[in-house]
């Protein structure tokens, strides 16, 4: 792809491949124009490791933070120092990810999700880092959340965006983008949303991270995909593929304070 503008993925769990694969993974997506990747923590072992990974890949850089799912105890003075640590010593460390809420019948107790959710909004005000939230079946309670914690001052981005415009705009007013993945392909009410709202308020990732469930391995999602995101939000919008890169990139390498990119 014949680009003045390198495409960014903002959101992936790069972590959870096979180190091993990680070198033909970033290869395939330096071919489809991706010229940077952040990689989520999940829980402080995963931060870990996607802080080890971004140290190793220049395209690569990280995020730390534990996910709603693995809040089955509550961040003490300890793992808050185990994240400062980790976020404060490495310069490639670039926003509080993936962190949020998730309400499904099978998440953790929710008032443990709550506390590790504020304790990290304040870590990333405290670094002065922006947040890549996660909302599933919660998004009144994570807005809520982020207005009390005054999470508007550092902003960021609202983790693979399905919602519904109301959603979108209301995100944006708190000072977040929306994240555009995969589903923008095939959800058509999603892909009404992506046309109206600005793009100056959208970014674009993956969620990349292994598919075993999937028959082949070529079908994983990889960063690669962020092509096809953008291509299919340029169809939506009526404009080139190079304007949306350049846009979107714009949109995510001034909220990580990427500047050289």
């Amino acid at each position: 792809m014949a680009l003045n503008y390198l495409l960014g993925d903002c959101h992936t769990h790069l972590d959870k491949y096979p180190p091993v694969e990680i070198p033909d993974i970033l290869e395939r997506a330096s071919e489809a124009g991706v010229g940077f990747v952040v990689c989520a923590g999940t829980t402080v072992e995963s931060s870990q490791a996607c802080v080890g990974m971004s140290q190793q890949y220049t395209p690569l850089y990280a995020g730390v933070g534990i996910h709603p799912m693995e809040a089955h105890q509550p961040v003490d003075e300890g793992t808050y120092a185990r994240l400062e640590s980790l976020a404060k010593e490495n310069p490639k460390v670039v926003c509080i990810s993936e962190i949020g809420l998730d309400f499904l019948p099978t998440s953790p107790d929710q008032e443990l999700q709550f506390q590790v959710f504020r304790e990290q909004i304040r870590l990333a005000l405290q670094l002065k880092l922006p947040i890549i939230f996660h909302s599933r079946e919660s998004h009144p309670e994570v807005f809520k959340t982020l207005r009390e914690e005054g999470a508007g001052q550092v902003g960021g981005v609202m983790h693979y965006f399905q919602g519904d415009e109301a959603t979108a705009r209301q995100a944006i007013e708190y000072g977040f983008f929306i994240s555009l993945a995969r589903p923008l392909l095939r959800l058509p009410e999603l892909q009404e949303v992506a046309k109206i709202i600005p793009l100056e308020n959208i970014v674009l990732e993956t969620d990349a991270a292994p598919q075993p469930f999937k028959k082949h391995r070529s079908n994983w999602t990889e960063p690669r995909h962020t092509e096809a995101v953008a291509q299919r939000l340029a169809e939506l919008k009526g404009l080139t593929l190079e304007e949306v890169t350049k846009v979107t990139t714009r949109n995510l390498t001034g909220l990580l304070g990427l500047h050289d990119l």
